[in-house]
């Protein structure tokens, strides 16, 4: 069977849970509340599908949302347009299948037809060393880092 990329919707929301649940602590814990609230703010939001199955997923915010995430304000002092990438995802069954890479291409080239940054942040403390190497990999530069209470991040940008 096919991966096919395509729209996330609202029934999706416990398999987006399930899958971001089994990549904590990189990929920041949410309930699954939070994640219909950003579907709801996202400007761009898909998921890698084998057929009715998700096999990952990212969420990509446009600026100025009312979204309180420390990173997205962050870049939102900064810069006037982005795609800022809150989250993406693979599960644990399809890692190391290609899928984040296929993933993170769309958004890549999302942004680049329309002329914008895509922006993300990893994790530094804890450490997060897998996604710092994906961020490398896809040509994201850093840009900045910033402290929060229990951890820290590396800010990042990747603009064509």
């Amino acid at each position: 069977m096919d991966l096919e990329i395509r729209q996330l919707g609202k029934s999706d929301v416990d398999s987006i849970w399930k899958i971001n649940e089994d990549g904590l602590p990189g990929t920041g814990k949410v309930s699954p509340e939070e994640i219909e609230a950003l579907l709801d703010f996202s400007s761009l939001a898909v998921g890698a599908y084998y057929g009715e199955e998700l096999a990952g997923f990212v969420i990509c915010l446009p600026p100025k949302t009312a979204y309180g995430s420390l990173n997205y304000a962050w870049f939102n002092k900064r810069y006037n347009e982005f795609l800022y990438v809150d989250r993406i995802a693979v599960a644990t069954q399809y890692q190391n299948q290609r899928i984040g890479t296929m993933l993170y291409d769309f958004v890549k080239r999302n942004a680049i037809e329309n002329g914008i940054p895509v922006t993300a942040e990893v994790n530094i403390q804890p450490p997060n060393p897998g996604s710092m190497r994906f961020h490398d990999r896809h040509g994201f530069q850093q840009v900045g880092v910033l402290e929060h209470d229990e951890k820290s991040v590396a800010l990042f940008v990747y603009q064509k």
